[in-house]
């Protein structure tokens, strides 16, 4: 029998580190080899390393954000020759386009200064020892007056309840005027530092930090909750982001990762979703007018003589709608009528039949698509959850029971990475069919998509249930090294797979199946493998190298 510090010795002598991977010299090497048949030298690295690599997004804090903000304002000053706050209104003004004010400002710079409302010098208060708050109609001494470098002087105490009510009332503080409708000069942030509350100074700073996304083309804030990066898009085709926060967002239309389906679709699934379309359908599939006052009723169980509810209480037969005072014995007693048979014979009710018949279809079609977009929105929900458990606790553990680096188990939360990623794309694929209209696409995609379901199903029954077979357990053997070794690569390959066919199976579908012409099944099944590049055969599991690769280091 095996020892049980079989997988405990290899982290001490029989795991070397190599170049970029740890790999495994053992006894059990050459078996390993003899039941493996697939490389690894291929492996790619996580998707969050390739998307950095790719630059076609940047994640910014509001660390980030501020600086940039202070650099733009600091340059704007300096070029200019103005005061910060000068130079802070006219980019809050010019949607921090520094480009477009540099062009407009040595153009015109007067025009530009009048149009923001920045004058060119201070008012000198006048000699006079007192004067009037504008607002209040008080008597003030010089020293307690105020104003936005116009004629036009308030009180500090009018001001501060001025520039409250301006703050609370959301983003327009930042262009926030003289109180004198006529008069277009901009309240200047230092102003507003002297004389607005604190609680107001942190509102109006953080206003003018959402500005600076707010305003921009290329950045938006990560949809998430509670989340306060913002993502800059670099690149061009490819929407998916995904923030420090671990949420996925198309940044085109700041839903949920969707592909493959486009921004439209997604509008019109989720649309679907909560429009009252189908309980109008429902209705029309599942009940009849009422004969006399018109009003819906559904029969769910019980013989064919209807009563409709107070004050109507008109009686009608369900089959025909006639009065039941015209039914009895001859016309089939309560539970059939003859005269609907003979109607119906006569085409009198088949407008209203095949209405009905239309919406039943409709519903039943439009519930196989949903509850199988729920049921993969949950599946994935719980992989996400278990992926942020071997990140943030399991794989420390899991590392001290298996007594190996936790650099060699990265492969199980990658794995559980492209399950979520899968689940993602598998969800979305039922929108994706639910809108496609083209018969011959339609079966060629459900028979595509029956391939991703059984290709990720393999995967995620090897990530949370044959994991359990290199764990400790108290009802059978200790696991050995050539345990480990042989689940690792069985989830490596499938994972290596399984991310493959459904790169392409995007691929595919986002060209709407452009290959896809004939009408004989075979023929499309066929070119289905060719584009996909994976086949129905399971993988094995075979190293090209000499050693079994356990991990590749992070970089």
């Amino acid at each position: 029998m095996d020892s049980d510090d079989d997988l405990r010795g290899a982290s001490d002598s029989e795991i070397v580190a190599v170049g970029d991977y740890y790999y495994i010299s053992s006894d059990t090497e050459s078996s390993a080899e003899e039941e493996s048949d697939c490389g690894h030298d291929d492996y790619e690295v996580p998707d969050e390393i390739t998307s950095m690599r790719e630059k076609r997004y940047v994640i910014l804090t509001e660390k980030d954000i501020h600086e940039r903000q202070e650099e733009g304002i600091t340059r704007v000053s300096s070029v200019f020759s103005i005061p910060r706050e000068s130079a802070c209104i006219l980019l809050r003004q010019y949607k921090w386009n520094i480009s477009k004010l540099s062009d407009e400002w040595f153009a015109d710079e007067e025009r530009v200064r009048k149009s923001v409302g920045l004058p060119a010098n201070g008012v000198l208060l006048p000699d006079s020892q007192t004067l009037t708050c504008g607002i209040c109609f008080e008597g003030y001494s010089t020293s307690a007056l105020s104003s936005a470098s116009c004629v036009h002087f308030y009180c500090h105490e009018c001001w501060e309840g001025y520039i409250s009510a301006s703050i609370n009332d959301g983003p327009g503080c930042l262009a926030l005027r003289c109180p004198e409708p006529s008069c277009s000069a901009m309240v200047l942030e230092e102003t507003i530092n002297r004389l607005a509350k604190d609680e107001d100074k942190v509102k109006y700073k953080q206003l003018l930090l959402r500005s600076y996304i707010e305003d921009s083309k290329k950045i938006k804030w990560c949809p998430a909750p509670d989340c306060t990066c913002a993502v800059e898009f670099l690149g061009d085709g490819n929407y998916d982001v995904s923030c420090m926060c671990r949420f996925s967002f198309c940044w085109n239309c700041t839903e949920e990762t969707h592909r493959p389906v486009s921004c439209e679709t997604v509008s019109k699934w989720i649309l679907k979703n909560s429009a009252e379309s189908e309980n109008v359908n429902w209705i029309i599939a599942n009940s009849k007018p009422c004969p006399k006052c018109k009003k819906p009723i559904e029969k769910n169980h019980g013989c064919m003589h209807m009563t409709c509810r107070p004050p109507c209480n008109f009686q009608f037969c369900w089959l025909c709608l006639g009065p039941w005072s015209e039914h009895g014995s001859t016309t089939g007693g309560n539970n059939a009528c003859n005269r609907y048979e003979s109607a119906k014979e006569q085409g009198l009710f088949d407008e209203a039949e095949a209405k009905r018949e239309q919406a039943k279809n409709s519903i039943m079609r439009y519930t196989h698509y949903y509850e199988r977009w729920v049921s993969n929105q949950k599946s994935r929900q719980k992989a996400q959850a278990d992926l942020q458990k071997f990140d943030i606790k399991n794989l420390v553990e899991l590392s001290d029971i298996l007594g190996i680096p936790e650099s060699q188990l990265k492969f199980i939360p990658e794995a559980w990475s492209q399950i979520v990623d899968c689940r993602r794309v598998l969800q979305w694929t039922y929108a994706y069919g639910y809108y496609l209209e083209d018969k011959v696409k339609s079966e060629f995609f459900v028979y595509l998509q029956g391939e991703a379901e059984s290709g990720l199903e393999r995967l995620h029954k090897c990530a949370e249930k044959d994991i359990h077979a290199v764990l400790p357990n108290a009802n059978s053997l200790s696991p050995t090294l050539k345990d480990f070794i042989e689940f690792r690569v069985k989830l490596v390959d499938l994972t290596r797979v399984t991310r493959t066919f459904f790169e392409n199976l995007v691929r595919a579908l986002e060209e709407g199946l452009e290959d896809v012409h004939g009408t004989d099944q075979s023929t499309s099944k066929k070119r289905s493998k060719n584009n996909t590049g994976a086949s129905c055969k399971k993988p094995s599991a075979k190293s090209k190298s000499g050693r079994n690769k356990v991990a590749r280091t992070s970089h």
